[in-house]
């Protein structure tokens, strides 16, 4: 037989051959990252670059590695999503740390299933997993974590246990007998709560119709008082009240609900506690607003997302469980294929697809771990120091401004705002229409990138400050570009005309 190659794959199968195109991979996303902050930080696609993309038929032969390189170049590297710009604070997309885009070359090139193993990859997921535990100050003794695609995930791993462990209580198993033995089963948020929290419940067979959603006071923290007298009420009604929600940095706000609170009552009322800390559970290692995360490390379950304010390369969620064990009653299943003895072959530590749904898992530690230990925890609280720091510092430019008002007063590192001209325009539909329209404008402009928040049906400009190259030059742009854009449409749309 004579031995052949597939061609496609034989251009780079030159060591010398890939080490040069990957120098001219690298050359481009260096020069990417020094250009950005003197780029637009968001521009709309043209409509030929969508049709480029959207209609580009798969090559019957194959294309060459440096044709594709420049197709990138050409067709895609020119419309980000602007995150990795100073000047962008939407949502809670922060840019890659650099050391995280090089792990994830280095991690394509193990390329390992972190299904489980007794192989490196497996090892260092359990110390990255631990590292992010002892810096949200969750205990780690009995306790197990695993990485994830992002909160929707975590939250979603977190509940699923909450719910065998109900079951369980109740002298069922739902992993038997199914969620129909649970059907009265109740699940307690936030007003303020991520929506992802109420997919979980679906997915879980909950049903959104018996997720309870407990007011926010005027601080937009869950009311503990309202909390209690809806799990004391559907108890009486024969409902089964299973597990709360608390926030710990909520996304619209990132108000952190008084969790030492919700704590008190899951153990009086025996609920599960889960704390959803996606987004905002870093700002502990702020020390000055630390206190408001008392009571985050009772939880039963956390979600936390390292892509968010740790900067990992996206995606990259994880989730701690206080019981190790639970967590593996709720996920464990083991196809004989991958049945395996410790310390024989591959066998090793139970493997993380016992611990959660995924069976083919990705290499997430290896870009967590490096830009985790690359900052150092010192180097973790300064940037998370200096976000609130920036925020506070917006808060105080929109406080001076005559057109501007802060909406929402800052506790980590969101601002939310709104432009609201002395004269001209009047009533809460027509500021709503022109900030949403002020809004637009700016991320259409590219000189800043916000997002909104309906807060009690106001819609509020919503900056949040992610990015660890932002500067108060930054935020000063910010504010000039809101009150220019403002300026203009009251200007130029008389009265209160001031729909897009």
């Amino acid at each position: 037989m004579v031995e052949t190659k597939i061609n496609w794959h034989s251009e780079l199968d030159d060591p010398e051959a890939f080490r040069a195109f990957a120098h001219e991979a690298v050359d481009l996303a260096a020069d990417y990252l020094a250009a950005l902050s003197e780029r637009p930080v968001y521009q709309r696609m043209s409509p030929e670059a969508r049709m480029n993309l959207l209609e580009a038929p798969l090559p019957e032969t194959g294309m060459p590695a440096g044709t594709l390189l420049d197709r990138f170049q050409t067709e895609v590297m020119p419309w980000p999503m602007g995150n990795g710009h100073p000047r962008f604070f939407g949502w809670v997309n922060s840019p890659p740390t650099a050391i995280g885009i090089v792990a994830e070359l280095l991690a394509a090139t193990m390329n390992p299933s972190c299904a489980g193993g007794d192989h490196a990859a497996i090892y260092l997921e359990r110390a990255t997993v631990r590292w992010l535990m002892e810096l949200m100050g969750f205990p780690t003794e009995g306790s197990m974590g695993i990485l994830v695609s992002g909160g929707s995930m975590a939250s979603l791993t977190g509940l699923a246990t909450a719910r065998q462990w109900a079951s369980t209580c109740d002298g069922w198993n739902v992993r038997d007998n199914g969620v129909g033995a649970g059907d009265r089963m109740t699940l307690y948020v936030s007003s303020e709560t991520h929506t992802t929290v109420i997919k979980a419940a679906e997915l879980l067979g909950i049903g959104n119709r018996q997720v309870r959603v407990v007011p926010a006071g005027a601080d937009f923290r869950m009311d503990i008082s309202a909390l209690e007298a809806a799990v004391t009420a559907d108890r009486n009604a024969g409902y089964r009240p299973f597990a709360v929600v608390g926030s710990a940095g909520t996304v619209s706000t990132g108000a952190i609900d008084p969790l030492d609170d919700i704590a008190d009552l899951c153990a009086e009322h025996r609920l599960w506690f889960h704390v959803d800390a996606a987004y905002g559970g870093p700002g502990v290692l702020d020390t000055r607003v630390a206190p408001h995360f008392s009571g985050m490390e009772r939880a039963d379950s956390l979600a936390i997302d390292p892509h968010k304010w740790l900067s990992v390369p996206v995606e990259c969620g994880c989730v701690f469980v206080r019981d190790g064990t639970l967590l593996r009653e709720t996920f464990s299943l083991v196809p004989p294929y991958v049945q395996v003895e410790e310390g024989k072959g591959i066998g090793g530590l139970p493997w993380y697809a016992e611990y959660g749904f995924q069976q083919s898992r990705g290499f997430r530690a290896l870009k967590t771990w490096m830009s985790l230990a690359h900052a150092g925890r010192e180097g973790l609280s300064q940037t998370i120091r200096r976000h609130n720091e920036l925020a506070q510092y917006l808060a105080e430019r929109i406080d001076d401004h005559p057109n501007l008002d802060v909406v929402v007063a800052p506790v980590l590192s969101i601002v939310c705002f709104r432009y609201v001209p002395a004269t001209g325009v009047a009533g809460v539909e027509a500021l709503n229409a022109l900030n949403k329209t002020i809004m637009e404008r700016i991320q259409a402009g590219g000189e800043a990138f916000v997002t909104q928040a309906l807060l009690d049906g106001v819609f509020a400009l919503r900056a949040n400050v992610l990015h660890f190259s932002t500067t108060e030059s930054d935020i000063d742009a910010l504010v000039d570009v809101v009150a220019q854009v403002g300026d203009c449409l009251v200007a130029e749309r008389p009265g209160s005309d001031l729909t897009p």
